[in-house]
Parts: structure tokens; C-alpha cells; sequence
């Protein structure tokens, strides 16, 4: 069986090792550290848990045992998605290198860019970042990545979901051709294939478990629920999660639960207080040294329960962690092997329980075509929810009620009973109708002749006379002109005052 000793690692770093009581490696660590003491670029494909920090820092650092850093330019650069996970690379770093005279500076977000430069302006040999604040400090021009010897990339298919690939492109852009590249991830999607292939030159690649594949000593089970109504599903869910914590008894000393969205981990963190369990929610919206005291206070032992989003899926390297609730299903499928990767870690055996309501079964059939195996179900402890059964009707008054139609702008037609009256009663006879005479037909008018008038000789009070007055019958009010004023053509005027006397 290969030990540290075989790997030809600095005997400051195999002391450091040894005093972590480590003595065997990984087989990702066995596998990596070889190749990478040769100056080979490492292509390594394992599940979390499996020691892959180590397998990167333990030849940096015998690599860097020779050489100084300049100022603002680094010798060595590890790139990490998340900030808790470049905090957890950096503490591995000092457990590490603390027998060394090497010195590191960590790039991440929510801290100080004034302390952040002090740091670099004296020269580091190693630089663990995230990508968004390492192209800050590039784009200020307060940081040179020509010196690179070493670059690291850590946990690149979670680079990939949080949407990191093109500034990984360009990071890799401003660093040396001649660098050497480690490259880590727990998948290989299609896109980070491209990337291998383009910024990788021969690597070693170390597959020590097949891609998307969990640990064999965690114990995997589903929940199938629903809620007795939609309203009610949430709370009646938190429930659900109390019930299997309570069912793990003793066994669950703590514990990480994940959920979908920020907003859940915060009611779910804050129903668990509520209800007497040490609860405190960590994601992203959380200011850095909140989440800090936090995880400090989960390591300790200080806090029983952790609720995160996955901000916290990965880097958090705690062996201890014995269970991982999955509240929500995770929409994506990797991420589930990365949750349930939080226990089970160094060879320690781990549960992994998870929720399904309605809506997420297709993200529960992404998961286990991922992971090609079925998630065992188990029982709720709430049992079935009894669905209400209908109130009985008898037959008899179901016959008796005719269904009811709505009609619109229709008379109702009239019922059973009505029709059968109104078929027995005789017809009405048809009242009289008074006699109504025929009038005369008018005599035909005597046609005379016109006598046209010129303008000038109509009088006045004819030329201005409307005929717009409330009664119009010519007959009563005599003849009546529809004027135009003062202005109407003599040919108009005339046809009306013909018409008028006719």
C-alpha cells in the first residue's frame, strides 16, 4: 500500500502530514501528487470528500520549496467558486506549509481591497482566489500574473453552474504558456471538457471514481411527500423535517440542510429555533463575517444545525458531519452529489435524506439518471394525509334534483310539473281585436305652376326663417324654409320656396 513517504514530497511537508495523522493517501492523492511533482498538468476526476485539496497542495508546496516572490506577482495561483471554499484551501495551505517559509494571500469578496494589496504588494508565493475578485484586482492593475508557475483549478464543473467559465478563460489568458495546470472537478460536462482540452497540454488524468457518483458509505433515502392542501404544504413540510430529525434520534449529532432558496433557509433556520433545534441559516446574501462565525461555530460543535443554500455544498470540509437533509430538491442534478458529499467524508459512513413534493419529482428523475442508481423511499413519519371523503347523498334525492343549467339571456325552461299543468288546462280563445277603418286616401295635390321670385324680392323674415323651431308640422306653423344665411345660392333658396307653396 503506497504511503506519503513514497511520493518524494519535502520532508517539512510529509512532517506536516504526519502530524495530522494522516499516514495513507487518497486514492485521488496517490494518483495526483506523482505526476504533479513532475511538472505534469493533472486532469483529476473525483467525488467531494476524497481529499483532492491535498492532492494539489501538498506538491505546490514541495514545488515552491525554491524561489522568492516578487511584489505583486504571485508564483502560484489556486482559483476557487465559492469563498468558503478558498477559505478551506488556505487553511488547508497553513496546515501544510506551516514547517515552510512560504507565504499565501486569500482573494475573496466581502473583505477590504486595502488589506488584500498590503498583502500582495509584498510578494506571495501562493494566491487562492475567486475569479470575480481576482479580475478586480487584475482590471486595477494592482496584480501580474506573468510569474505563474503553478496554476490550480478547483472544483470547475461548480465553476461552470455558477456561470465562472469566462472568467476562467481569461484568467488563464494572462498567465504563462509554460505555467503547470492542475485541473479538479467531480463532473465533466462538455464545456469543461473544451476547456481541458484547450488549456491543458498531455495531462495525467486520474479518474479514481466514475463521474457523478456518490460514496458507497452514505445512506441514501427519499421522501415522497404531499401536502393536504397547496397553502398549507410549506409549513406541513417544515413538520415533515422535524420528524425525521427526531427519527434519527441520537444518531444525528448534526447535521446540514439544504434548500433550494436563500428565502427558505432563512424560514427554515428560523421554524427549527422555534421549535427548540440549534439552527442558523448561511448563504450568500450574508455578510462574509457572519458566515464565518457561523461555520466556525459548526466546527466547534457549537451549532447543531447548519440550513444553507449551496453556497455551502462546496468546500466546507467537515469530517464530523453526520447527516445532510436535502429540504428541497436541488434543481440541479449535480449539485446533489456534492450535498450528500458534506457526510460520509474520510471514510466515515453518513446518512443523506431527502424531501420530494410533487413539482420536484423531474428534478428527482435528473438525479438518479445522473447518479445511474435509484434513491430508496422511505416512510414518512407523518404518515399518509387522509383525504377527506365526500359527504354521502342518497339516491333518492340524487334523483329528485334535476342538474342545474345556467343559461344566458334565455328564459328558464318551465319544470316537469308546470308542463303537465299547462298541458291539461284548454287553450285560451284569442281576445277581439277592434275594427280598425281604413282611412281616405288624401286627394292628389293640383299640380300649379312656379313662379320664380328673384332673391331680391323675397322678404326678409322668409329669407332668414330656419324652420328649426320645436314644431316642425308645415301644416300648423304654415311653410317653413331650412335657410343657409345670408350667403345661400338663389337656385337653393327658390326650389325651397317652391316646395313650401306646393
Amino acid at each position: 500500500m503506497t504511503k506519503f513517504t513514497d511520493l518524494n514530497l519535502a520532508p517539512k511537508v510529509l512532517k506536516a502530514v504526519a502530524e495530522t495523522g494522516y499516514d495513507t493517501p487518497t486514492p485521488i492523492q496517490a494518483g495526483a501528487i506523482a505526476p504533479a511533482l513532475e511538472g505534469r498538468d493533472v486532469l483529476g476526476i473525483a467525488q467531494t470528500g476524497t481529499g483532492k485539496t491535498a492532492a494539489f497542495t501538498l506538491p505546490m508546496i514541495t514545488l515552491l520549496g525554491r524561489g522568492r516572490a516578487r511584489a505583486r506577482m504571485p508564483r502560484s495561483l489556486i482559483l476557487a467558486p465559492t469563498r468558503e471554499l478558498a477559505a478551506q484551501v488556505a487553511e488547508n495551505f497553513d496546515t501544510y506549509a506551516k514547517y515552510t517559509k512560504l507565504s499565501r494571500a486569500l482573494l475573496i469578496g466581502g473583505t477590504s481591497f486595502k488589506d488584500q494589496d498590503k498583502i500582495i504588494d509584498k510578494g506571495v508565493d501562493v494566491l487562492i482566489a475567486t475569479p470575480g475578485r481576482l479580475l478586480d484586482h487584475l482590471e486595477r492593475g494592482k496584480l501580474i500574473l506573468t510569474d505563474v508557475k503553478i496554476m490550480v483549478v478547483d472544483e470547475a464543473d461548480r465553476m461552470l453552474d455558477m456561470g465562472f467559465i469566462p472568467d476562467i478563460e481569461e484568467i488563464f489568458k494572462r498567465t504563462p504558456f509554460t505555467r503547470q495546470t492542475l485541473f479538479f472537478s467531480a463532473t465533466m460536462a462538455p464545456e469543461i471538457e473544451r476547456i481541458t482540452n484547450t488549456f491543458l497540454s498531455n495531462p495525467a488524468k486520474i479518474e479514481v471514481a466514475r463521474a457523478a457518483t456518490t460514496n458507497t458509505n452514505i445512506k441514501q433515502g427519499v421522501v415522497m411527500f404531499k401536502g393536504s392542501a397547496k397553502p398549507k404544504e410549506p409549513s406541513e413540510k417544515r413538520e415533515l423535517l422535524r420528524k425525521l430529525i427526531d427519527a434519527e434520534g441520537d444518531a444525528c449529532s448534526n447535521a446540514i440542510i439544504f434548500c433550494n432558496r436563500k428565502s427558505d433557509v432563512d424560514i427554515v433556520a428560523k421554524s427549527l429555533n422555534k421549535y427548540g433545534y440549534d439552527a442558523a441559516p448561511i448563504h450568500g446574501d450574508l455578510d462574509q463575517s457572519h458566515r464565518t462565525r457561523t461555520l466556525e461555530g459548526f466546527r466547534d460543535n457549537k451549532l447543531r444545525f447548519l440550513v444553507a443554500s449551496d453556497v455551502a455544498a462546496r468546500g466546507l470540509d467537515i469530517p464530523a458531519v453526520t447527516h445532510v437533509f436535502n429540504f428541497d430538491v436541488p434543481s440541479h442534478a449535480e449539485d446533489y452529489v456534492h450535498r450528500i458529499g458534506r457526510t460520509g467524508r474520510a471514510g466515515r459512513s453518513g446518512v443523506a435524506i431527502m424531501i420530494c413534493v410533487p413539482r420536484d419529482e423531474k428534478n428527482l428523475e435528473d438525479v438518479e439518471r445522473l447518479v445511474k442508481e435509484t434513491i430508496p423511499r422511505l416512510d414518512s413519519p407523518m404518515g399518509k394525509a387522509a383525504t377527506p371523503a365526500p359527504a354521502p347523498v342518497e339516491a333518492e334525492k340524487a334523483e329528485e334534483k334535476p342538474k342545474r343549467t345556467r343559461t344566458r339571456g334565455r328564459k328558464s325552461e318551465p319544470k316537469v310539473e308546470d308542463t303537465k299543468v299547462l298541458q291539461a288546462q284548454p287553450e285560451a280563445a284569442p281576445a277581439p281585436q277592434p275594427e280598425v277603418k281604413a282611412e281616405a286616401a288624401p286627394a292628389p295635390r293640383e299640380q300649379k305652376p312656379r313662379e320664380h321670385k328673384p332673391r331680391e324680392q323675397q322678404p326678409r323674415e322668409d329669407r332668414n326663417r330656419s324652420g328649426r323651431g320645436r314644431n316642425n308640422d308645415r301644416r300648423d306653423n304654415g311653410p317653413k324654409i331650412v335657410g343657409m344665411g345670408e350667403d345661400t345660392p338663389a337656385f337653393i333658396a327658390m326650389s325651397f320656396e317652391e316646395r313650401a307653396k306646393g
